[in-house]
């Protein structure tokens, strides 16, 4: 028994693959989780060795969010499938006014897939943890035949607590607030697409991927009373999430055109691509439902977070039962911003 608890895990990062045994339970299922994931996730929950976490929480409502991630690549400008799973998660339960306490992890991996390549994405996501103040206490990691999976696909679930007294929801919006986003849209989507169809542009375009919370607990703390909801416009970009947002509260939305920040090489971009920037994902932005009285006061507070220098309001609540979403051009006309039709960026996040 000595031998087998001094017994030093193994594994050939530099060339080695993963392989079925590596999720088998046995030696060297636990090699993999000593080197990669303990190492890179190692917090005081993890080192007690059990199947499961226990948590103590403070006063208010408890928040849960789970997401899987798939993206194809899995390595791009601006981060990667590991630190993304870390942002993505964050900011679904901070979207809700709650302060993010605790992730879990579970990994499906390929049989072939190449150890140091797992190695750095559970570095980034470790790292990206850390930075965020949010521990990964529980997870799993399962190993499938080759030609089952892409690689790597992760599932993270993160808790957070609510203060009392403060309740976020789609369902609150009224006419005449304010639609707020905290910077530019489009960021993440072009970035992956651009690594993917190895494009190059003068200036490099990087994923916004960004865990939120800091950004969210300034604006709860400032303006909580005034806020009727915030969402990240992630899959189907800035349209579906209005979009999904006039359906909640059954009220129209109309933004205006040149109110929407946009870099000037995402716009190429998008131009190059075929792609609408209202349709594409972002992965460290927010968009906000406020009382117009606080609207101002609050792109004032966002612009002074690093996260939300470029925030602004892009338009209000209206009037309409059929919930629709309207743009007003910069031509002087007006369009309608409907749902993405089919797929726009596949394995996007």
């Amino acid at each position: 028994m000595n031998n087998m608890k001094t017994r030093k895990a193994k594994l050939d990062i530099k060339s080695g693959r993963v392989n079925l045994t590596h999720g088998a339970g046995g030696r060297a299922m636990n090699d993999l989780i000593e080197v990669i994931f303990k190492n890179a996730f190692d917090n005081d929950f993890l080192a007690q060795g059990n199947d499961q976490s226990a948590f103590d929480v403070g006063e208010g409502r408890m928040v849960m969010s789970t997401d899987g991630y798939v993206i194809t690549p899995m390595f791009f400008p601006g981060g990667d499938i590991g630190s993304l799973a870390v942002h993505g998660t964050v900011n679904d339960v901070a979207l809700s006014g709650a302060k993010p306490l605790y992730l879990s992890a579970g990994f499906i991996i390929e049989e072939g897939f190449p150890l140091a390549d797992l190695k750095r994405i559970v570095d980034s996501m470790g790292a990206a943890s850390r930075a965020a103040g949010v521990p990964i206490i529980t997870g799993d990691t399962k190993v499938v035949n080759k030609g089952m999976a892409d690689g790597v696909f992760i599932t993270t679930a993160g808790v957070g607590v609510v203060p009392k007294g403060l309740e976020l929801s789609g369902d609150k919006a009224r006419v005449g607030d304010k639609i707020i986003v905290s910077g530019t849209l489009g960021d993440h989507g072009v970035a992956v697409m651009s690594k993917r169809e190895n494009l190059s542009f003068e200036v490099e375009i990087e994923s916004d991927s960004a865990a939120l919370h800091t950004l969210i607990a300034d604006m709860v703390a400032g303006h909580g009373a005034a806020l009727r909801c915030m969402r990240d416009p992630t899959r189907g970009g800035l349209a579906a999430t209005l979009n999904e947002l006039a359906e909640q509260s059954n009220v129209g939305m109309c933004i205006r055109e040149a109110d929407v920040p946009l870099k000037p090489q995402v716009v190429a971009a998008c131009e190059l691509l075929g792609l609408d920037p209202l349709n594409v994902a972002n992965e460290g932005k927010l968009i906000a439902i406020i009382a117009p009285e606080a609207a101002d006061d609050l792109v004032a507070l966002m612009r002074a977070h690093p996260l939300g220098q470029d925030a602004a309001v892009i338009g209000e609540v209206v009037a309409d039962e059929r919930n629709f979403v309207r743009m007003k051009t910069a031509f002087g006309g007006e369009r309608m911003v409907d749902w993405l039709s089919g797929e726009q960026l596949p394995r996007i996040c």
